[in-house]
């Protein structure tokens, strides 16, 4: 793509540790003094907390028990691949915001669980980065992934990704044991047909492998460290990556396969630092050359 205003997404379903890439961007932003505006995929759901529940319990009326927030019909998907395009052709686009909780609600005056207004992303941004469920989805009616600029994914093996999740829900959010691992089951559907799907269109995946028993992830009283696992980093080509320099500065990587490498999990920020920031500055070139090119 030749857009004049990239877009990056980061992709994962929740409890993978999407916010690490996020960080790591943001930290690359601010030194190299990129301007971004941020999405978060959660302010792209259809429905807000009390409409989902609502729209879950109708959903099981009629039979269907998987129902959720990974489902294409559960969001706004079109919308979403709308904001890629139009954002890269013309650096902007509409926003808002998912409130999470009451500490995120107040500011606004409003409830936990609702939306704030759309809004126009400010003037003056470099490029868009978003981070959520569906960066790389294709569906039968839409294709967001063919909008994105660079395509990151976010996938702990199954186990670590659940235990994320559980400690995450359990204690940030007050969800009990019952209603967790009922949230897994009911999205294993569409985690299989939407979400995996998505690792096989992104550029970099990061996977981080614990070196720790979690064969049962829903006793678990702790996530595993960063010290206790390795970071699998697959490039989905070989080709351009500087593979020797990485290993060189990467103490204790090596290569399992030609376009992977295995780190230690405590490299895992610097690997992506390495790694993120000369393709961040390559879409900002392409983006110089768009602008001085025709047109």
């Amino acid at each position: 793509m030749s857009a004049r205003y990239p877009v990056v997404a980061i992709t994962g379903s929740s409890g993978a540790g999407t916010t690490s890439v996020t960080r790591t961007l943001q930290h690359i932003f601010r030194r190299e003094q990129i301007t971004a505006a941020f999405v978060e995929g959660d302010s792209f759901h259809r429905y807000d907390r009390d409409e989902m529940l609502k729209a879950t319990a109708e959903a099981e009326a009629t039979g269907n028990r998987h129902f959720c927030h990974f489902s294409p019909e559960a969001n706004l998907l079109e919308e979403l691949a709308g904001l890629f395009r139009g954002y890269g052709e013309t650096g902007s686009g509409q926003v808002r915001k998912y409130l999470h909780n009451a500490d995120e609600a107040e500011p606004y005056g409003q409830r936990a669980g609702t939306f704030t207004p759309w809004e126009d992303i400010p003037d003056g941004t470099d490029m868009l980065c978003y981070e959520g469920l569906h960066g790389a989805a294709v569906t039968p009616a839409v294709d967001i992934a063919q909008h994105a600029d660079l395509l990151v994914g976010v996938v702990p093996i199954i186990n670590l990704e659940w235990i994320q999740k559980a400690w995450r829900d359990k204690n940030e959010r007050g969800y009990s044991g019952e209603a967790i691992v009922d949230t897994i089951l009911r999205r294993m559907p569409d985690y299989v047909n939407y979400i995996c799907p998505q690792f096989s269109r992104t550029y970099i995946n990061f996977q981080r492998v614990p070196t720790v028993d979690t064969s049962n992830p829903f006793i678990a009283l702790d996530i595993p460290a960063a010290d206790e696992s390795f970071v699998v980093i697959r490039f989905a080509s070989p080709r351009g990556i500087d593979f020797p320099y990485l290993l060189s500065m990467l103490h204790d990587s090596f290569m399992s396969r030609p376009n992977i490498i295995v780190v230690p999990g405590g490299k895992m920020a610097l690997a992506m630092q390495i790694i993120l920031t000369p393709l961040v500055l390559r879409l900002m070139e392409r983006r110089q050359l768009a602008f001085s090119g025709p047109g």
